[in-house]
C-alpha cells in the first residue's frame, strides 16, 4: 500500500462515526458482527454496515465469515461477516520513512554476524538478498518500459523519490533518515547493498548504485555502470 492509499485510510477515520466503529471494533478481544457494533454506537444496522465496509475498503479493518451459533451443517444458517482491525500497522510519514525495512535487515545482518560473519559482510549479504526480493515481487516486467523507468518505478514505491537525470537517477529522499545520521556507514551501506540488489534482480546489468551522499537526500544514485 502507497502513502497515498495509506493516507487515504487513515483520513477516513476524520468521519466520527467510521472513528466510533473502528474504535470499538479495535477494543474487542476478537473479531465482531455489524449489529453490535451498531448497538455500541447506536446507529442503525444498515449504516454501521455501510461505515464498517468503507473501513474495509481502505484497509483499516478486515473480515471473515463465521456461524456465531457454532453449529455446521443444514439449519445452521449462513456465516455471519466479522470485523477485526487489521493485523498490520498503518502509518503515514511525509516524508515517507521506512524504518521497518532498514530494522529488518540489520535484524538479518545481526543473525549472521552471530554465526559467525563479519558484520560488514552480513549486512552487503542481507541487504543484496532482501534487494533482489523487492525486485522478484516488483509489479514490473521486461517489457515495463527501459531499465531507469523499472528501477524508478521499484524505488518510488519503496520511498526514495527517484528523480530522472538523463540517463541516471538521484533520489530526492532518504527512507532510512534518523538512523542514517546517527548511524551512517551502518546504514548507508546497508541502502547501498539494497539497491545494487534490487538493480540485480531486475535484470539492469547496464546500471549500477553509486555513494554520492548529499545533505537532505538519500547517499545513493543509480547510473549507468
Amino acid at each position: 500500500m502507497g502513502i497515498s492509499e495509506r493516507a487515504t485510510g487513515i483520513g477516513a477515520l476524520a468521519d466520527e462515526t467510521r472513528r466510533a466503529l473502528y474504535e470499538f471494533v479495535a477494543a474487542q478481544p476478537g473479531p465482531t458482527g455489524r449489529d453490535a457494533a451498531a448497538k455500541a454506537t447506536g446507529i442503525p444496522v444498515h449504516m454501521a454496515r455501510f461505515h464498517l465496509d468503507k473501513l474495509v475498503e481502505v484497509g483499516l479493518l478486515e473480515t471473515e465469515f463465521r456461524r456465531l451459533s457454532g453449529r455446521t451443517g443444514p439449519g445452521a444458517g449462513r456465516p455471519s461477516k466479522l470485523y477485526s482491525r487489521v493485523s498490520g500497522t498503518v502509518s503515514v510519514s511525509l516524508p515517507e520513512r521506512r524504518y521497518d525495512l532498514v530494522g529488518h535487515l540489520l535484524a538479518g545482518a545481526i543473525e549472521c554476524a552471530a554465526d559467525g560473519m563479519p558484520l560488514s559482510d552480513a549486512v552487503d549479504q542481507v541487504a543484496r538478498e532482501e534487494g533482489r526480493r523487492i525486485a522478484a515481487s516488483a509489479p514490473v516486467g521486461d517489457d515495463g518500459g527501459d531499465s531507469i523507468t523499472r528501477v524508478a518505478t521499484v524505488l518510488d514505491a519503496h520511498g526514495y523519490e527517484p528523480r530522472r537525470e538523463g540517463a541516471a537517477l538521484a533520489l530526492a529522499n532518504c527512507p532510512f533518515d534518523s538512523l542514517a545520521r546517527d548511524h551512517t556507514q551502518l546504514v548507508c551501506s546497508a541502502n547501498l547493498s539494497l539497491i545494487d540488489g534490487i538493480l540485480d534482480g531486475l535484470g539492469c546489468d547496464g546500471l549500477c548504485a553509486h555513494a554520492e551522499p548529499h545533505e537532505g537526500q538519500c547517499c545513493v544514485a543509480v547510473r549507468r555502470a
